[in-house]
């Protein structure tokens, strides 16, 4: 049972600034890119990088995720020897809570990570859309001799506010750290990608829950304890294609990069594929009314009117005279004929009813600051010739409501 190392899965967070898409699941099940999960990324990763034992820490709405997860098969995690585990909090005989936040999640689950006696963990978050091979990172880990690697990549500095900024010096050994700074003094920023030495780790969990005043999170309690003792902590810089999709434009944006030549996300890949479970369906069929260009269709979709730079998800059907235009069309959504949607993220089984329209281009806008995309949550019906405008949020139990 003995594992070099064990991969932890953050995956229980609400994903609020998803609004309406994370009502009903957790935001690693938000479907992502046509046939995929957000969770599908790091879980690949995992498999790909040779990681075979994973914990995925589930909380907020799980049903969908663990049904969707199973017993790990798509990702060749159905081991007998590690695989894949579901992590809900539990109740044992001190009592019950949530996890109050990433550092105990982690703790509440050191038995489980005890079970394979792992010299290293790594901890890993459930929403971000990345390609990244773990054991290159945990080399560098062994070979500096740290007690904490941190994946860090350069973002604009004007972007640097919204992360965990790392000051290193000319060995990449991180020297400072400061969470969402007002003021940062450097624009290296964590991708919440941590590899610890498991002793190391053990210790500081322990003491950190035993601090009543802690938050428990790795970011604001167990880096800055881990810093301000001394602990030898590197950076391992990341050059490939990352981004954060907890929010709805960064998840359409991520959702239009796969459609965007050189933007880094390349999902054609084979030498790093990205597993998924599949659904059982009929192949796509393109009416001779379509007009389709530079867009993803899944399998089982129906398509009979235009779909340009879009990515449409399984069992999508667009029907004859509509219009689908940089758009996320989400699994067994129905767009019917003579309906519009421009610049917009359309939930999973969503009816878009015949003369409706969803969303708009940016150009339209008399105002730029009044323009966004709309978003429809799963299961949202726009009734006939209902207009949904730019920057407009529908789900099936309101009206509509204005995104600020």
């Amino acid at each position: 049972m003995k594992k070099e190392c064990v991969a932890m899965l953050l995956a229980g967070g609400q994903g609020s600034r998803l609004y309406v898409l994370t009502g009903d699941m957790a935001k690693p099940a938000v479907p992502f890119g046509g046939k995929f999960r957000i969770i599908d990324f790091p879980l690949s990763n995992c498999t790909n990088s040779g990681i075979d034992t994973v914990g995925v820490l589930t909380q907020y709405r799980p049903l969908e995720l663990n049904s969707y997860i199973g017993n790990g098969q798509p990702w060749e995690l159905d081991r007998v020897d590690g695989g894949v585990h579901i992590l809900p909090p539990y109740q044992s005989a001190t009592g019950a809570s949530w996890y109050k936040g990433t550092a105990n999640a982690i703790y509440q689950n050191i038995g489980f990570v005890d079970l394979y006696e792992p010299e290293y963990v790594a901890v890993l978050s459930g929403d971000h859309i990345y390609k990244m091979d773990y054991s290159d990172m945990l080399r560098c880990h062994k070979e500096s001799g740290a007690a904490c690697t941190i994946s860090v990549m350069e973002v604009p500095w004007s972007e640097a506010k919204r992360f965990g900024i790392m000051s290193v010096d000319e060995a990449d050994r991180v020297t400072a750290f400061a969470e969402k700074p007002k003021e940062p003094k450097s624009n290296l920023a964590s991708m919440g990608i941590y590899i610890f030495t498991w002793d190391k780790l053990r210790q500081y969990l322990i003491e950190d829950e035993a601090d009543s005043a802690s938050e428990n999170d790795f970011g604001k309690n167990i880096i800055p304890a881990m810093l301000h003792r001394g602990e030898m902590m590197t950076a391992y810089r990341f050059e490939g294609y990352w981004k954060d999709v907890g929010t709805l434009d960064s998840l359409w944006d991520a959702n239009m990069d796969m459609l965007l030549p050189g933007s880094g996300l390349n999902l054609l890949d084979k030498s790093w594929p990205i597993y998924g479970r599949s659904t059982v369906c009929p192949p796509t069929m393109i009416g001779p009314a379509a007009d389709v260009g530079n867009s993803a269709i899944a399998k089982g979709c129906t398509i009979n009117g235009e779909v340009k730079n879009s990515v449409v998800s399984i069992g999508t059907v667009v029907g004859e005279g509509a219009s689908v235009t940089y758009s996320v069309i989400m699994p067994g959504a129905v767009i019917e004929p003579g309906a519009q949607v421009h610049y917009a993220i359309v939930g999973e089984n969503c009816r878009i009813s015949s003369g409706a329209s969803v969303g708009a281009p940016p150009e339209t806008a008399a105002d730029p600051d009044q323009w966004g995309i709309a978003v429809l949550g799963p299961g949202t019906v726009v009734a006939p010739g209902q207009q949904v405008a730019a920057k407009t949020m529908l789900d099936r139990h309101q009206n509509g409501e204005v995104r600020a």
